[in-house]
């Protein structure tokens, strides 16, 4: 068995109990779980929330053609405490519901949170946002667009949405990653995989 691969699965850990929590603009479960152990043995049970989310989906926007990065900013109620400005800048995302395939979320998000169109979509990877506490995957994607005349104010007033589109020079946008005007794991994952396909995608497109 290769070192990458976990010696344990689905027949090691039993779920004792599952209930719901809460149901709101966030789905809260119960969980009473056991598992195997490293070091031999059963755990004692464990009691845990886990948020319940059916998946999401983050979008680079890439101009190769004018060198620029588009993202947006909006307002974000996890950063009321945390930081000078709860405005956070990132990439286009958004949650997939139960059936939705990922490249047209992926789409649809784009239109509606840019006004932009996606020529090409490009997977960078899949990963799991917060999995000690979140079922939430995110798949992300580098998106091809034509940068010229992009800006504005956008996003879907039914459903609160108030977002800013940034034009920035791919200098700029990597300068800002490394001064921490991105802090957030979509915008930096999916940044730092550019800077290290960025000759393939020049190439390419």
């Amino acid at each position: 068995m290769s070192k990458l691969e976990a010696q344990f699965g689905k027949a090691d850990y039993e779920i004792l109990s599952r209930e719901n929590g809460f149901r709101g603009f966030l789905n809260i479960d119960i969980i009473r779980v056991k598992h195997k152990l490293f070091r031999e043995g059963w755990s004692s049970t464990i009691n845990r929330e886990v948020l319940v989310r059916e998946g999401a989906v983050g979008v680079l926007l890439f101009d190769p053609q004018r060198d620029e990065i588009i993202l947006v900013r909006q307002f974000r109620v996890g950063l009321l405490d945390k930081t000078d400005t709860p405005w956070a800048l990132e990439l286009v995302a958004g949650i997939v519901e139960s059936g939705e395939e990922l490249e047209e979320v992926a789409v649809r998000e784009v239109k509606e949170e840019s006004n932009c169109e996606v020529s090409q979509l490009v997977k960078i990877c899949d990963y799991y946002n917060s999995p000690g506490v979140s079922s939430e995957k995110v798949r992300l994607y580098l998106g091809i667009v034509d940068s010229e005349n992009m800006g504005g104010i956008y996003g879907l007033e039914t459903e609160n949405e108030d977002i800013e589109v940034v034009v920035l020079s791919y200098t700029e946008a990597i300068a800002g990653l490394n001064k921490g005007y991105l802090a957030n794991a979509m915008s930096i994952i999916a940044l730092q995989w550019l800077e290290l396909n960025k000759s393939f995608i020049l190439q390419k497109f």
